[in-house]
């Protein structure tokens, strides 16, 4: 569970922004939508690759 503390005088705006980020990094959308269907450890494996593989080449162009 979060805890988001509001401060004495603070906007219920910016701490409501403090709670999506806190959120967002905690990865817990990211974890329940990865779980509502099933994928085989070879197809994760090579989804893993294929973004390695992605990410590397942007690091290749950036040191041309």
């Amino acid at each position: 569970m979060l805890i988001i503390p509001v401060k004495e005088g603070e906007n219920i705006d910016r701490a409501l922004k403090r709670f999506k980020r806190k959120f967002d990094r905690t990865g817990t959308m990211r974890q329940l939508r990865s779980r509502q269907q099933f994928t085989k450890p070879s197809v994760e494996r090579r989804a893993q690759i294929q973004k390695a593989q992605y990410i590397q080449g942007l690091r290749d162009q950036e040191e041309i």
